[in-house]
Order: structure tokens, then sequence, then C-alpha cells
């Protein structure tokens, strides 16, 4: 980050209507941003002009830095048109090749890029550009896990990171549901973010100002009125009421992850809601006797049996075998018992049994020597009885055999079957399909996965898995019923086609789609709004390059059309955040922190206070978009529109109370304060975002002080 210390306010006021004495920095004269005049452009080198590597070097030029860049052979396809005038100086050239670094200007820059497609040769590049460059910041492409935690120990200022995990975590996430676009864990602490459209009814409905939903868990994010449509954090008034219809997307702190967003009920409702699933849950014993035994009941349970085992084709020949073996045991029991009337019921199971077992001779032979006196009607009961057990024999022995073979040949279990409702389809198990459903698994999320060819027993044993053409395996999957279907295929177009497949079956189902090309990724969002399209390298392409500044992005998820990326800081004596308080860093660069530690031996802070002002050493992680990191880097903070009119304070100890709260929540110094509460009615002179603002007003009507929020000249 480029540095910019803030000096504090300090200074010395006299009653009445006095000039106010404070550092000219602290005031918005403008409504132009604050800009840190100490920012400057300096050099990144990025080496590979893959997709990854054009979408860095896209979004390194809206930071407004210099790139140079190294190809190995000329581009011919350019994803993005506008990036051979952005490039400062490109060469072409071995990128391990200490002359080629050179060139580029190795020694002058602040980051170099290694996203070539081959690891060893981003492994090499990162040697030499280390021998060159001393101080230079690495970010490497690698997948090489050991060797990058060995890499980061010796070279130092060096990271790595692997293109299918970082993108594979908003493909997840997109999977989720809309309702919970994110999930992040910070210190063994889990945070979700949540998206919840109220509805008529809810206990915050008609009651609750928004303001009044941030508490030590819970930080409302966005507020809109109908749908969401997020352009920056903030953009809300925390004094609206909260109704009906209206969209609410806040960060909590929960001790487990839950897929649906849910806002309180009333104590009527809760009771209700109660009972009724009391009710649902206690039928009668008399009810499910009957139940069970009605036609439609038995119908379903035998549908029901069928259906599990379609991919089980020797289960169902075994059980048909089954029944129909127990029903000519139990004809021929009766049978025998009705023709022989000296024979009892025991003995004549006991010859069925035998019958069954291929023992023909020794039954009717036992029974009477004499052929004449066993009827033909026996003699024919008897074949079949047989000849029935026979076959049932045979059955046995054959799945037993399978059984034997499976056992001796795949040393593997059998894949579950394809879940029934509310499950995810993936189509696609490359390296990128295989990491997605490796989390969803994790979040024990049902999954099935397509593929158009067949996979390794070994490869996620515990996914069901339907392996044939496209086409023919989405009839098996119960696409009618999925929550959700990601499409991952190595080919824009086919994902397209197979999308459109999709949607047509299933208008219902949430739809994701990933591309490789920013441009057709756009044209596809805005023609087929009904699915999510993730460009899978421009997704990548925002680590990297958020990276290339220090930054250490821990997570990352999609809100509305933002990417939002959960980023962590050391501040430093030197950067854009020392010295100022969180409501200036929240407000002024849009962004949510989200923990703050002083040091390394104090205690976390979760949804930490605005009040708490930055010092060297603090770690902060914050829920920041691209744009609003790019802010933080030009030191580059929103104006301050709003100022605070001091009234009257009721009483004495209101004067010294407000006195405290206005320097706790505005920053100001004390004494600039105690002057401005002796000389009231006054006009607080330092300028505050409007939440703040906001703030400070509640606090001091709470210590028996009127003041009220007016906006500034330039704002009016």
């Amino acid at each position: 980050m480029v540095s910019s210390p803030k000096n504090r306010v300090a200074g010395n006021g006299t009653a009445g209507n006095s000039t106010w004495v404070v550092p000219h920095q602290e005031v918005a004269t403008t409504s132009q941003p604050e800009v840190n005049p100490q920012s400057g452009s300096s050099l990144f080198l990025v080496c590979g002009l893959g997709s990854i590597g054009q979408n860095c070097v896209a979004v390194l030029k809206e930071y407004g830095v210099k790139v140079n860049a190294v190809e190995v052979a000329p581009v011919s396809d350019w994803e993005v048109p506008i990036l051979p005038e952005a490039i400062a100086n490109l060469l072409i050239g071995d990128c391990r090749k200490p002359e080629i670094l050179e060139q580029a200007g190795i020694r002058d820059c602040r980051a170099v890029l290694l996203l070539t497609n081959d690891e060893r040769v981003n492994t090499e590049a990162a040697f030499a550009a280390r021998l060159l460059n001393p101080a230079a910041r690495l970010i490497v492409r690698s997948s090489k896990h050991n060797l990058n935690h060995f890499l980061e120990t010796s070279l130092g200022n060096f990271i790595a990171f692997e293109p299918t995990d970082l993108s594979a975590s908003a493909f997840a996430f997109a999977a989720l549901g809309s309702e919970i676009p994110g999930y992040f864990k910070l210190d063994d602490r889990l945070l979700r973010i949540v998206k919840y459209q109220i509805q008529a009814g809810d206990f915050w409905c008609d009651r609750w100002q928004v303001r009044e939903l941030n508490t030590s868990s819970r930080r409302v994010l966005c507020h809109v009125a109908g749908e969401l449509l997020i352009d920056q954090f903030y953009d809300w008034d925390g004094n609206e009421i909260v109704k009906a219809g209206d969209t609410l997307v806040y960060v909590e702190i929960t001790d487990r992850l839950m897929f649906s967003a849910h806002t309180p009920l009333s104590r009527s409702a809760q009771r209700a809601k109660l009972l009724e699933q009391s009710a649902k849950k206690k039928p009668h014993l008399w009810k499910l006797g009957l139940q069970s035994l009605s036609y439609p009941y038995l119908k379903r349970q035998v549908i029901r049996f069928w259906h599990s085992t379609e991919h089980y084709r020797a289960h169902r020949v075994a059980t048909i075998c089954g029944l129909l073996t127990l029903f000519l045991l139990t004809i021929g029991t009766v049978f025998l018992h009705l023709e022989y009337p000296d024979v009892s019921f025991r003995e004549a199971l006991s010859a069925s049994f035998s019958l069954l077992l291929g023992g023909y001779s020794d039954i009717f032979g036992g029974l009477n020597s004499d052929d004449s006196q066993v009827s033909g009607t026996s003699q024919l009961l008897g074949v079949v009885l047989t000849l029935a057990g026979t076959a049932f024999v045979g059955v046995l022995y054959a799945l037993l055999t399978e059984a034997l073979l499976t056992s001796k040949f795949q040393f593997f279990k059998n894949r579950p079957p394809v879940p029934d409702q509310q499950h995810v389809v993936l189509i696609g198990l490359n390296k990128l399909g295989q990491r997605i459903v490796a989390m969803l698994q994790e979040l024990k999320q049902p999954i099935v996965g397509v593929s158009n060819s067949a996979i390794e027993p070994s490869v996620l044993p515990q996914m069901p898995l339907v392996v044939g053409q496209i086409a023919e395996a989405l009839t098996k999957v119960n696409l009618s019923q999925a929550k959700t279907t990601i499409v991952v295929l190595d080919d824009d177009l086919e994902n397209l086609e197979i999308g459109l497949m999709v949607h047509a079956a299933n208008p219902s189902t949430q739809l994701v789609l990933r591309t490789q090309d920013q441009l057709f990724s756009n044209n596809v969002a805005q023609l087929f709004p009904y699915a999510q399209v993730l460009c899978a390298p421009a997704v990548s392409a925002e680590v990297f390059a958020a990276a290339a500044f220090g930054e250490n992005v821990l997570s990352l998820f999609h809100l509305g059309s933002q990417t939002v990326l959960v980023t962590e800081y050391q501040v430093s004596r030197d950067d854009t955040l020392n010295g100022f308080l969180l409501a200036e860093i929240a407000y002024g660069y849009g962004v949510v922190p989200v923990l703050h530690q002083r040091n390394a031996r104090q205690s976390l802070s979760f949804l930490p206070s605005d009040d708490i002002c930055l010092e060297p050493g603090d770690r902060l992680v914050v829920l920041a978009t691209s744009e609003s990191l790019q802010r933080i880097e030009r030191g580059e903070r929103s104006p301050k529109c709003w100022q605070v009119q001091v009234e009257k304070a009721l009483t004495r100890d209101a004067i010294f109370e407000g006195a405290n709260e206005i320097t706790r929540i505005s920053g100001c110094s004390l004494s600039v304060a105690r002057q401005l509460m002796a000389s009231l009615p006054a006009q607080l002179p330092i300028p505050l975002y409007k939440h703040q603002a906001q703030r400070l007003v509640r606090h001091l009507s709470k210590v028996q002080v009127t003041a009220h929020i007016i906006p500034t000249t330039h704002n009016t």
C-alpha cells in the first residue's frame, strides 16, 4: 500500500460564532474524493499472457499502475482488446532468461506475476526474478503446495495460488443458492453472507430500522427495496423501516452453516409453528396402521423400491426370484397338506423345502412307493417346485460370484444412488469440477456428477456418477428436482448448449455456467439472465492482482454482479490505513471490517466497532470489491459530505459526556470537542460520513445532548 500517514485533528476554538481551527486535510471543501498525494505508479511485470495473464493485466491497469509483460510467442488472440495499448512494454521471449527479465525492467518492479501454463517455468522464473530483484513481490501460479510453502520461507515475499482452487470456491458458493452467497472462516470462527427478502409477518418487518439489525454478531451490508442490485456497500439509510419485499444482505457469525436464510418470527407465530410441526410429527398409531395396509401406500412403497434398484438390475432379478420362490413354497405347503390329510402341516412345509432344493425323488418316493397313489397334480407341482428351486439357487450362485469378482477386481465400493431432490447436478468432472465436488461434499450438499467419459473408481468414490452422452445422462439425474446445475466443461459453447438444455428441461433450477472469455461471459449473462455466468480466469485474476499489492486474499464470493474478496491487511507505519478510524476506512473506501486485532497477543474483535483507530502492527480483515482495493491502494477515499449541528445539552453532565462521544466517534481532539460543547449551539467543524454522523447523533441523544445532521455546502 502507498504511504499516507494521517495527523489526528488538534486545535483550539473560541466560544460563540468564531472559526474553529482544524487541519485543512480534515475539511472536505470539494466533492472530489480524498486522494493520497504521495501515491504514485509502480512497475508490475506479468509473465504469461494466457487467459489469466490477460485478465490480470486488465485488473492491474484499473489500479492505475504501469504494466510490462513477457510472452514466449506473439499473442494471436487478445481476449481483452485494449491490452496491446495497455501494456507499456511487451517482450517476446523466455521469462526464465535473465536478459529477458532485465529488458522487462525487473530491477524496478514492485511485483512480478508468473502466470504461464507450465508450473516448472513459473518456478524457474521465480528463481531468476529473485536473483535480479531481492525485494520484488513474487506471485506464482502453482499447485505444488508443499513446494510453495518451502519457497515462501526461502525466497521471502512470495505467494502462490492455484487458479482452480480460486475459481472453485466461487462455483461452490453459487451452488448453495441465492440465499447464502458465501461463507468463510476466520481463526476457527465461521462467518456467512446471507441474502434475505423480508416477508410479511417476519419479526423485523414494519417494526425495525435497518441500523437496529446491526448487532455484535451481525452487520448489514446492503438494504434495497425489492430485488438486490448492488453497486457498493453502505448505500442505504440506517433510519429506514424494514418493509415486506425489501432485500437484506448481511454478514453474521454463526456456529454452523445453514443453507436457508431466516429472520426471527414473533412469539405467537413461533408457537403456532411449533404446534403445527408437533401435530405433523405425532399422528395416531391407528392411522399409521391403516395407511401401511392401504393399496396406495403399498403401491408407493413398491414403486419407490423399484426406482431405488434402477442401477442394480441383479438386485431386481434376485428380488423377483425370491418372491416367486416364497409364493411357490406357500402353494406347495398348502396343497400337500390338503392332498394328503395324514401329512401334518410341518411335514408338508418340510417336503416343499426339499422339492425346492431338488429332492423330487426323495419326497414322492417317501410318501408312497406305489406311484399310482400319487396324483398327477402332485407330481406336476413337485416338478415346478424343483425347477423353480434350481433356478433360484442358480441366481444365488450368480449373485455370489458377482460379489466375489467385484471384491477381487474392483476393490472399491459401489457409488451411492442419485439423490431424489434438492441436489446439485455438476456436469464436467475435470480438475475444476472435481474440486467443486470436494468442496460441496465438505458442506454436506447432495450432488451427482455427470461425465462423458469414465473416471477412476478412486476419484470421489462417495459421489453418485452418471457416465455417457450428456443429453442422455441428463435423463438419469432427476433433473426436474435439482436445486442447482453447474456446467464446467472446457468448451464455452458446449457449456452454453448444455445450459440451454437444462433450462428447457427445468426452468426452476439455478443454472451456473463456466466460461473462459470475459467478453463471451458478459454477452451470455445479458442474453440469458436466468444463468449465473462465471468467467474462471477473471475470478482468479482479481485474486492474483490483489496479491500483487501485498494483500492476502483469504476467500472470495459473488454478490450480485460483484466479486467480493475477503482480504487481510497488516497495517504498517507508511500505508494508507494507518491512523484512520475504522469508520473512515469502511465508509471512505467502501469496505466492511469483519475482524480487527491490535497485535498478535491481544484478543480478536469480530465485526469491530467503528471507533477503533488503526495503528502499525494491527491486523484487519475486510470484505472488499476489486474497486475498493484499488481505492485503498491509491489512498482515495470518498468525500465526507455531512456535518453535525449540536443544539444544546440538557444537563451539566451532558456537556462532559457529549464531548467524550464526539471525540470517540468523530476522531477529533478532546479539546476541540470540549470547546464545542461549551459554546452551544455550534456545528462540528469536521465533516463526517453519513452513517458516522447518524451514529454520533444517536449517541449524543443517549447522553441528553440534542443534535442533527446537515449536508455540507457542496452536498446540497
